[in-house]
């Protein structure tokens, strides 16, 4: 019974739940555990490591783009602002100029209502004048006529008698008679002063008549009032036509400066507010690009702690495992050199049969023939001389062929678990590289595609913008040719008008023209001098369109250039950028390819390991029971011989000891 009880406890002590197992079992779970957590952090670092790359080129090309964009927009606000200087200063002189010739306009006003007021005023003298010349002359031959004998005397004398022997007759009224003095008196002194007489010559020689008739003496001056009148409303035609054409040529330039003006200040607020929208859209890209900056920095300070972090917990697992390792082996050696020594140690009462009945029913539980074969052996064994140390050689023989086979078998198992563990770890992680380098391929695929759909875009709208400024640029031409000639036509038709009224002004103001055609060419005058004007106006207005066409051609056009420009330079960054996908994406096809060819080779592997390794019939874990069975229980028979054979002799010992004594 003692040895009973010692052989129950060696094998308590070697059970699995004993203490030493549990921190076996323990430290397995913990290594277990610290590799699991290993795994996690190298997958969560590697797609930690593929955002960082992926975020980083992208910033870098947001930072590229946002580099382009202010500088663009710097040249656009530089362009607009030099533009509105441009404009300011032309506005400023359109304004001087509109001031000028508004005042000019005014002053040209106010003389011209004088010069009306005066011819007005003129007019009326020389029609009255005329009227009581034609009344004077019509009595004065009526009093002829009638034999009157003072008006005949009269008309041997001077227009003064006449005048007043009329005024005395009650012919002429006193105002009349003054009025005619006055303008016999007006006219004498005139021809007077062409002959070259001395002024201050008595005043009776003025009314003297130099024919000696006084009827063809008011006849004269009837004529000589006529032709004043003449000359006077000649005067006032010439006036009103240059009057009219200056203020028609003033208002003219006034109306094209005041539309230049306008233009100029709408070209001020339209260049006002381009700038202030580059303006409002470089401080936005100008925030966007230090924020890029910022990011792009802060994910490299990021990234870097995150690798270092990563480096330093798999140093610290690395040296956990090691240590556990180490505590692992220090424990087995430990407490198996102790079991080893419980077991030599132990003693036991039970007999050879009991063992060999104990063999037997192992053989039948497992239904092993080996078992059985040598249960048969060592019943036979108990009928020779040494029975004990027979058995326990046969026990023992058997115990290290099951052993050896049941090692095979793990080593076996241990390969097969290793193999397909790795290999399945290979696939798995050949498969999630070729996953992610798919991904990425045809997320970069994708992004290359889109930038060649903006190039091409691009690349249309600059076809438009060419196609569109070659159109203008010929419309330009016809219309600068158009200008051209009827600028010419206009001159040369000015020219000629100015000529004509030259020779005919010159014509008309000298003495001994033909009387009858005075009035026809006065006519003619007036009318070429509207013509004039109508030239002068029109070659104004062509002036005038052809410099807002032209005006306008120079902005559109530099609009163009500066859109022109700007897609030019989105498409090289475009093309630049998608070349640069398209060869990444090449190289990680090809690095895809090589993936995909180890993990072609790690299947086929694969497949070899499992038809070896996987169980088709008894699974290993059925074999290691068994194994484990029939050893115990060998184990367990020997032991129990072992521990009687000890018994028997320490008993013989102490016999002897005592016989001796």
């Amino acid at each position: 019974m003692r040895a009973a009880a010692v052989i129950l406890s060696v094998s308590a002590c070697a059970r699995a739940d004993s203490p030493v197992g549990k921190v076996m079992s323990m430290i397995s779970e913990l290594q277990a555990t610290v590799i699991k957590e290993g795994e996690v952090a190298q997958k969560e670092y590697e797609e930690f490591s593929e955002w960082c790359e992926d975020r980083s080129r992208n910033l870098g090309f947001e930072i590229k783009t946002g580099l382009a964009e202010s500088e663009d927009l710097k040249a656009s606000i530089a362009d607009e602002t030099a533009k509105i200087e441009a404009l300011t200063a032309k506005s400023e002189d359109l304004s001087a100029t509109i001031a000028t010739r508004e005042a000019d306009l005014k002053a040209a006003t106010e003389i011209r209502g004088g010069e009306a007021a005066d011819f007005a005023a003129e007019e009326k003298e020389l029609v009255e004048t005329i009227d009581m010349l034609h009344r004077a002359t019509g009595i004065l031959e009526r009093e002829l006529q009638g034999g009157a004998g003072s008006l005949l005397q009269a008309s041997a004398g001077n227009l003064a008698a006449a005048f007043a022997a009329m005024l005395q007759a009650s012919a002429i009224s006193s105002s009349d008679a003054s009025r005619l003095t006055a303008f016999v008196q007006a006219n004498q002194k005139a021809k007077d002063t062409d002959e070259g007489e001395a002024p201050g010559a008595p005043a009776a020689t003025v009314y003297e008549s130099h024919s000696g008739n006084i009827v063809e003496t008011l006849q004269d001056l009837t004529e000589q009032a006529d032709a004043q009148l003449t000359s006077a409303r000649n005067t006032e035609t010439a006036n009103l036509n240059n009057f009219q054409t200056l203020e028609q040529s003033l208002k003219d330039e006034l109306k094209f400066t005041t539309a230049d003006l306008n233009a100029a200040k709408a070209g001020i607020a339209a260049s006002s507010e381009r700038k202030a929208t580059a303006t409002g859209d470089l401080q936005a890209t100008s925030k966007d690009l230090a924020s890029d900056k910022e990011s792009k920095a802060s994910l490299h300070h990021d990234c870097m702690t995150k690798a270092s972090t990563f480096e330093a917990e798999t140093k610290s697992r690395g040296e956990e495992l090691k240590a556990l390792a180490e505590a692992k082996s220090i424990i087995k050696e430990a407490t198996g050199a102790a079991a080893s020594f419980l077991q030599l140690s132990q003693t036991s009462s039970t007999e050879g049969q009991e063992v060999v009945r104990l063999v037997r029913d192992l053989a039948r539980k497992d239904g092993s023939s080996a078992l059985a074969q040598l249960a048969s052996r060592m019943s036979s064994a108990m009928r020779s001389p040494d029975p004990f140390g027979k058995i326990k050689g046969l026990i023992a023989e058997m115990i290290e062929g099951l052993e050896a086979e049941a090692a095979a078998d793990a080593a076996h198992k241990a390969y097969c678990d290793k193999e397909l563990s790795e290999t399945n770890t290979k696939k798995s992680e050949k498969t999630n590289e070729i996953k992610k380098l798919s991904t990425r391929i045809d997320r970069m695929t994708a992004e290359s595609a889109q930038l060649k759909e903006q190039v091409a875009a691009l690349q249309g709208a600059l076809g438009k913008l060419a196609t569109s400024q070659a159109e203008m640029d010929k419309l330009r031409q016809e219309e600068h040719a158009i200008f051209t000639s009827s600028k010419a036509e206009l001159e040369k038709a000015l020219t000629g008008i100015k000529l004509a009224l030259k020779v005919l002004n010159e014509y008309y103001a000298k003495e001994g023209k033909h009387g009858i055609a005075d009035g026809a060419g006065s006519g003619i005058i007036g009318l070429l001098e509207v013509c004039e004007a109508d030239f002068s106006k029109n070659l104004a207005q062509v002036i005038s369109d052809e410099d807002v066409a032209v005006s306008e051609y120079e902005q559109v056009s530099k609009d163009n250039q500066i859109s022109r420009t700007n897609k030019v330079q989105d498409v090289k960054f475009k093309i630049k950028e998608s070349k640069y996908l398209d060869k990444f994406v090449g190289e990680l096809t090809l690095d895809r390819s090589g993936v995909q060819a180890e993990l072609d080779a790690t299947l086929e592997y694969l497949s070899k390991i499992e038809s070896e390794c996987i169980e088709k019939a008894e699974t290993y874990a059925t074999r290691k029971a068994r194994f484990e069975s029939e050893i115990a229980g060998l184990k367990t028979g020997l032991a129990v011989l072992e521990s009687t054979s000890a018994f028997v002799q320490k008993a013989s010992r102490h016999a002897l000891r005592g016989h001796t004594m």
